[in-house]
């Protein structure tokens, strides 16, 4: 027990030093609010190697304090709720047994879009952001892959890491 709670220490850590270096590239695709996501890398790992509930609290103490610390009131409620659906739908499809590591964070990634866009949708009151759907889509594809990458090899390299 004692040895679960320092990784999670350590990975929280590294989640929020992702999160910053996140804040200092300058990563613009024309679309408000892309961002690569490199501290759910932090977040695909956890959920290999401890399980659901504890990438779960990792993720929402993640945004908690990357929002206080880097963001703002708005940035906590659409994380929250981009990371709340993409853990789920991660969850899932790690269960589902059909899909590799980067098969799940793919998932994550386009669900994490999703998960903000439904937050966007409430927020303005409208449905016209819906326009953002396609290029979305393609970002959480092109992220959730490259964070798959990353995530497929970390595992690789701590198999033999007990949690």
């Amino acid at each position: 027990m004692k040895s679960k709670v320092a990784y999670l220490g350590v990975f929280t850590a590294l989640a929020l030093i992702f999160s910053y270096v996140e804040t200092l590239i300058p990563f613009h695709f024309g679309v408000p609010g892309m961002k690569l996501g490199l501290a759910n890398l932090i977040i695909v790992i956890a959920l290999y190697k401890m399980g659901f509930w504890e990438a779960f609290l990792l993720s929402i103490v993640r945004v908690l304090l990357t929002g206080f610390l880097f963001g703002n009131y708005f940035s906590i409620i659409y994380s929250l709720a981009g990371a709340f659906l993409s853990l789920l739908v991660m969850a899932g499809l790690k269960r589902a047994r059909g899909f590799s590591v980067m098969g799940v964070s793919v998932g994550g990634g386009v669900f994490h879009n999703i998960g903000q866009l439904i937050v966007a949708m409430l927020v303005v009151e409208t449905f016209s952001v819906i326009y953002y759907v396609p290029v979305l889509l393609i970002a959480g594809l092109v992220t959730g892959l490259l964070i798959g990458i990353a995530a497929n090899e970390m595992l690789e390299r701590l198999k033999n890491l007990k949690l």
